[in-house]
């Protein structure tokens, strides 16, 4: 393996009805890595159609669930194979989960996580612990998932400006300004937005044609690499193509890293 393939998805509320478009979309881009967010009802039933995921995928999942709201994932094809894993279910709104996987470079930690939604605050928290706690200066390691948060380059006034007066307050710090400061946090603890460093295109994430009112046109999905691996990355983008664009309310983003 010469290139390692990065991707994160948010499918809101475990896919649906849409599952078979989501699998299409993980088909096509065949990642090595990929990080799920809003993996509702996965964990029922057996954790069934997390079964039915993977084998459709071709792919070794670890789910990690919420205490207070949805599950997330990290899934993996070989002939990567998972040789940790572990989960943060108290911490954070919705969840972690953490996987640790050997490369011909070293080995990589992955966390797949999906920020506070609502509060702006409790969103930094949880974006500084997860730094704080993950970061690494020596070591390949990626935070991927839905941040909710706004990154802290740009004028994001005239988005805001167009998200029902609800929903803005999501975004919005105690000035009254736009909130940045999870994105900040993982900025200062070393790690590297790949989007903002390598991006191709178009960076907005929200909203799609499956999108509701809460979306302004935003960025809130990222790959967050720490420095050895921001080093090895060739590529960024956000998928964007028919199906995409109604299997979730969410693009996919993707990396390529070079091994």
């Amino acid at each position: 393996m010469t290139t390692l393939r990065l991707m994160t998805w948010n499918i809101k509320n475990g896919g649906g009805d849409r599952l078979p478009e989501i699998i299409q979309v993980i088909r096509g881009e065949q990642p090595d890595v990929l990080c799920l967010q809003e993996l509702q009802h996965f964990q029922r039933y057996g954790r069934r159609r997390l079964r039915e995921l993977s084998e459709a995928t071709g792919m070794t999942a670890h789910l990690a669930p919420s205490a207070l709201a949805q599950p997330v994932a990290v899934l993996v094809r070989p002939p990567l194979r998972i040789v940790g894993r572990s989960s943060v279910s108290w911490r954070l709104h919705h969840a972690a989960a953490v996987v640790r996987v050997d490369t011909t470079a070293g080995q990589l930690t992955v966390v797949s996580a999906h920020l506070n939604p609502f509060s702006p605050y409790r969103r930094y928290r949880e974006a500084r612990w997860l730094a704080a706690r993950y970061g690494s200066a020596r070591r390949m390691v990626l935070i991927a998932g839905d941040m909710n948060g706004l990154a802290p380059d740009g004028d994001h006034t005239r988005d805001l400006d167009a998200v029902h007066s609800l929903y803005r307050q999501r975004h919005l710090g105690p000035d009254g300004e736009p909130d940045t400061r999870a994105i900040a946090a993982f900025g200062q603890a070393g790690f590297t937005d790949l989007w903002r460093h390598l991006g191709e295109g178009d960076g907005r994430t929200v909203p799609t044609g499956f999108a509701g009112r809460e979306f302004g046109t935003m960025r809130l999905d990222y790959l967050l690499a720490s420095a050895p691996l921001a080093d090895r990355t060739k590529r960024a983008w956000v998928l964007r193509d028919e199906t995409t664009e109604h299997a979730s309310d969410h693009y996919p983003v993707r990396a390529d890293v070079s091994l």
